[in-house]
């Protein structure tokens, strides 16, 4: 069987148009200046394939609207349902600094402030005690953009899923507990989750 030069000429610019139905990553990651604290696109050259936000194939048993923090893969997927999940690259606590377990989300923050937490300030006071009067949210701050606040039976955990200053941590075990994502990133789940959101960490 052969295809004719007419057929391949007429079916062409359907295949290109569904090629270009996906948004493109960079579109994704592109200048945010109507944020209160202007964002520059992000140079994807730098960051691996594999960590960048995209939709995957992903079966659950946990309801859509469910935030599936897997610490050991350094990933995080929001659960749209029907086998689907928003899939971002992570950076997680290091050993001995992690939650694990189900929470829900107590409170949501943009551009939040930061204080470090009473444990951050006994293990490492050398390091957070300048910061123990807390410091305000903007590009400095070590939450980024926005802030997702964990809490379980009404109490705050002191672990969050936040922005980073610090992108080049994705994918890397070296914070003091909480999950970060790159800024664009958190923004894209903090715009899909709700107060009151089911989210589990699963540990190794």
């Amino acid at each position: 069987m052969t295809i004719s030069r007419r057929s391949l000429l007429i079916g062409l610019p359907l295949l290109l148009a569904g090629c270009q139905s996906m948004p493109s990553q960079q579109a994704d990651y592109g200048d945010r200046p109507d944020e209160e604290f202007p964002l520059k696109r992000v140079p994807l050259e730098k960051i691996k394939p594999e960590l960048r936000r995209t939709e995957v194939a992903y079966e659950t048993k946990y309801d859509a609207g469910t935030v599936v923090v897997d610490t050991p893969a350094r990933r995080a997927y929001y659960i749209l349902g029907n086998g689907r999940a928003i899939r971002y690259g992570v950076g997680v606590g290091r050993n001995g600094y992690a939650l694990a377990g189900q929470a829900y989300i107590g409170r949501k923050a943009e551009w939040p402030n930061w204080t470090p937490s009473p444990n951050m300030l006994r293990t490492n006071p050398e390091k957070n005690m300048k910061y123990a009067g807390g410091v305000p949210g903007g590009p400095n701050n070590p939450l980024g953009a926005r802030a997702i606040y964990l809490y379980r039976g009404g109490n705050d955990t002191m672990f969050r899923i936040h922005g980073t200053n610090q992108p080049q941590s994705i994918g890397l075990a070296m914070s003091s507990g909480c999950v970060r994502m790159m800024n664009h990133d958190v923004i894209d789940l903090y715009e899909r989750v709700k107060v009151g959101g089911k989210v589990i960490v699963l540990q190794a």
